[in-house]
């Protein structure tokens, strides 16, 4: 049998977030605190990577907040991740976080 992703709901480690499953993708962050976990290891939605450490954003790049890649670092094993941001994220969050023109 081939691989299955996963899309599971989680509690998020870093705010308490209840996060759903994504509609359309496989959700690789918290919409509201806009931080990930380190669970995938080379196909997003796989959960095999062993570190399973909280992958904060650290920056982003684009210029249209509707389609901005969120650059995430672990605090565990410091790899640097490229995410796009996701419909339903908290963008107030973002603006405050990297200081956003609105």
């Amino acid at each position: 049998m081939g691989f299955i992703p996963r899309n599971d709901p989680f509690i998020c480690e870093q705010c308490g977030a209840s996060v759903p499953p994504a509609p359309q993708t496989f959700r690789n962050h918290c919409p509201s605190c806009l931080t990930s976990k380190h669970v995938d290891d080379r196909i997003p939605g796989d959960r095999l990577a062993p570190c399973h450490g909280l992958m904060p954003t650290v920056s982003y790049e684009g210029v249209d907040p509707t389609k901005l890649d969120l650059i995430q670092q672990c605090q565990t094993c410091s790899l640097v991740r490229r995410n796009k941001i996701a419909p339903d994220d908290n963008l107030d969050t973002l603006f405050e976080l990297h200081q956003l023109p609105r």
